[in-house]
């Protein structure tokens, strides 16, 4: 007699009983194994930053040796190349507050959206763990930062441990138990999370404002409350009767849809190749409509009626200067400047992707920007048209005065905004955001004009551009369309 229970076959002749009691405590065994191997790994790291933690305290002298060699023969290779340095820095940020805060935000955003407030919860805990962790620890030992021959950085605060490998080892090892469940190629995941954590830790090294020891110390202490953090989060997915898969599968497997970015979507854009071909043609065709404006107003508008409007306008502007409103309109004219629009389209698109669920609208914002820049970059250095024969307060700037490529760029990503909204929600909102693609811009091009960094035509440059190429997109893209879902063949 074949007997099956719980997944094990006995053999004809088996104890029954046997059978039973193997199968019985196969699961716990299995449990048992990873919560050994667990505490084990915890230990040892506990142990690691404990050990490092007694060195520096101590000062101990082949440590310190090591740590001052190290950042010394760093410095020498990093110093006297510049590009070296601005890279360094590139790559730092990705470990630094202002780009974790975005990254978890917008993260428990797209969670709370989706209706997993669990796995929100556990980011902004752990986020906020490794917050407090890093000053307080920092306090407590009170170690200097690495002094060098040739500093290229700086940096605020004690050295130990490191707060970017620190930060970095919690936040991107979060995310990672957030969103294994949705990943495909899980060992290619890992893998880039870990190098982007390592680079993280290398550059604070490179930059002369860690010690190795310091930057080995943040990602320990960051591993260990990391390892707190998910076991916690195990025992009340336990208590709240939900089933604990191994932690290679997540902190939960279930949410494996709800995690993903975009799961009612296949391709964004059917026939691509064709849609690809038009936007590109279509590009060249409107850097050609632009060279020509930009040309016939540098070349042809000198001493007529067009010549005296531009300037003339822009002389009238400066009679209103007054230090108040210099400094209102150096605001204004940030909010149309590239940091400004980048940090607009950051959070903009996840929370599109979280709540619409689609690729398309991110692609259509997407496009419309890199179009933007690219638009006005090869403009600008083909027509090289001076700027207002005024004074101008924000000083020499790198690309010449047609179009704007402030109230382009303001103009572009609030109309986008506002045509990928106006087709998905009430009419309310519809309202708030025409508004906003009327008023920014407006505000944005009176700002630039009064600073005498722009004649009024520059600025109608810069509409022609937001219109020919955001219709331009509307027409390839249909942004408010809904793609096939997934599973099913577009057309």
């Amino acid at each position: 007699m074949v007997t099956q229970e719980a997944g094990v076959v006995a053999a004809p002749g088996d104890d029954d009983g046997k059978i039973r009691e193997r199968a019985g405590w196969a699961p716990l065994r299995h449990f048992a194994e990873r919560s050994v191997l667990g505490l084990l790994v915890v230990v040892a790291i506990g142990i690691g930053f404990g050990l490092l933690l007694l060195l520096v305290q101590l000062n101990v002298g082949p440590v310190l040796s090591v740590d001052r060699g190290v950042a010394r023969e760093l410095n020498e290779l990093v110093s006297p190349r510049s590009y070296l340095v601005n890279a360094l820095n590139g790559i730092s940020r990705l470990g630094g507050r202002p780009f974790m805060f975005w990254l978890v935000g917008i993260t428990v955003v797209l969670l709370l959206v989706r209706h997993r407030t669990r796995l929100a919860v556990y980011l902004v805990v752990t986020g906020v763990g490794a917050l407090l962790l890093d000053p307080s620890v920092k306090a407590l030992v009170g170690r200097l930062r690495p002094v060098v021959d040739a500093p290229v950085a700086t940096a605020p605060g004690n050295s130990f441990p490191s707060g970017h490998a620190l930060g970095a080892m919690v936040v991107y090892g979060a995310l990672l138990l957030v969103f294994l469940p949705a990943v495909r190629y899980r060992k290619l995941f890992i893998a880039s999370l870990g190098l982007v954590v390592f680079a993280v830790g290398l550059t604070r090294i490179a930059l002369g404002v860690h010690y190795l020891t310091d930057v080995l110390a943040g990602w320990l202490l960051g591993a260990l409350w990391l390892s707190v953090t998910a076991y916690a989060f195990r025992v009340w997915r336990r208590e709240a009767g939900h089933p604990v898969a191994p932690l290679d599968e997540g902190l939960e497997p279930e949410a494996a849809d709800a995690v993903k970015p975009a799961p009612d979507s296949a391709r964004p854009v059917p026939h691509r190749w064709v849609k690809a071909t038009e936007i590109l043609t279509g590009w060249a065709l409107i850097f050609g409509v632009l060279y020509l404006i930009g040309y016939l107003l540098k070349n042809q508008t000198e001493g007529t009626w067009l010549g005296r409007f531009d300037d003339g306008t822009v002389r009238w502007l400066q009679t209103f200067r007054t230090p108040g409103l210099d400094d209102l309109s150096w605001l204004w004219s940030k909010a149309g400047d590239t940091h400004a629009i980048l940090i607009i389209s950051l959070v903009f698109c996840p929370i599109a992707l979280a709540v619409w669920r689609q690729w398309r609208p991110v692609l259509f914002l997407a496009l419309t920007m890199v179009g933007e820049l690219t638009l006005f970059l090869c403009t600008a250095a083909s027509v090289q048209r001076a700027r207002p024969p005024v004074e101008q307060l924000d000083g020499q700037m790198p690309t010449s005065s047609f179009p704007s490529g402030h109230i382009a760029a303001t103009m572009c990503v609030w109309v986008a905004i506002a045509i990928l909204i106006m087709g998905r929600v009430s009419q309310r909102w519809r309202y708030l955001a025409v508004v906003f693609a009327v008023v920014m811009p407006a505000g944005v091009a009176l700002s630039r004009m009064y600073r005498g960094m722009h004649h009024p035509t520059d600025l109608l440059g810069a509409a022609i551009l937001t219109t020919l190429w955001i219709g331009l997109l509307w027409w390839v893209l249909r942004p408010n369309e809904k793609p096939a879902t997934a599973g099913t063949p577009a057309p």
